[in-house]
Parts: C-alpha cells; sequence; structure tokens
C-alpha cells in the first residue's frame, strides 16, 4: 500500500483527534446532544470543534484526488510527496486554529488546497 493511501487513513483520524481536544476534561459533556453542547463552547474548544469540522470538510476532496492520481497511475513519489505535504499541512493548520492564529491558518489551508489541486495535475499528467 502506497504511502498516499496511509495519508487517506490519517485524514479520516484528524477530525476524531480534534474533536477529542474540544472534548477532553469536560465533565458536562451532554452525549444526548453533543452537537447542542459543541455550540456552547468558547475559546480553545471551540476552535478545536471548528477544525474538527474543517477536516471533515477536506477530507473527501483530498481522498478523492489520491485515489484518481493512484488509479491514473501517475508518478508514485509525487503523489506520495503530495499527500504527506497535505497531511503535515493540516496538522499545521490544525495547531494554528488551536492557537488562534487566524492569518497563518487561512494560509495553512491555502496550502493544503494546493497539495489536493496538484494531486489532480499530476493525474491529469498521467491519463
Amino acid at each position: 500500500m502506497s504511502l498516499a493511501y496511509w495519508c487517506i487513513l490519517v485524514a479520516g483520524v484528524l477530525p476524531v483527534l480534534t474533536v477529542a481536544a474540544a472534548k477532553w476534561g469536560v465533565r458536562d459533556y451532554d452525549n444526548a446532544e453533543p452537537r447542542a453542547w459543541m455550540e456552547q463552547l468558547s475559546g480553545y474548544r471551540r476552535r478545536a470543534d471548528y477544525a474538527h469540522r474543517n477536516h471533515f470538510e477536506a477530507f473527501p476532496f483530498f481522498a478523492a484526488a489520491v485515489l484518481v492520481a493512484e488509479q491514473l497511475h501517475a508518478a508514485q513519489g509525487a503523489v506520495n510527496a503530495l499527500a504527506l505535504a497535505f497531511i503535515v499541512i493540516r496538522i499545521v493548520y490544525t495547531i494554528l486554529y488551536l492557537r488562534n492564529l487566524p492569518t497563518l491558518r487561512s494560509t495553512a489551508w491555502m496550502l493544503g488546497y494546493l497539495c489536493v489541486l496538484a494531486l489532480f495535475g499530476v493525474a491529469a499528467a498521467a491519463g
């Protein structure tokens, strides 16, 4: 299995890790209505929830890009490098989100998005 496929797995786990950061150590968590409870959060925990949501939003586009690139037998080194760059950038994105650095966070988001577009680009070049 290629590194790029493993990156899909990691991208799928990132939302779970960020929501865990929002919930960690809280005693009043309401499992009966978790979304309503999450809407009441503030500060670090709210930003962790927002990062959680954004990871879910980014996942389908990234996974599709990797799968298309792999299916079209794009240059494996490029696919692996772009997928890994996406993961590293998304981790940095999360840290910047949690630390409340919105301009840098937006820059990281854009770099991750460009990685996904580049994955489609290497797939198109192979196809």
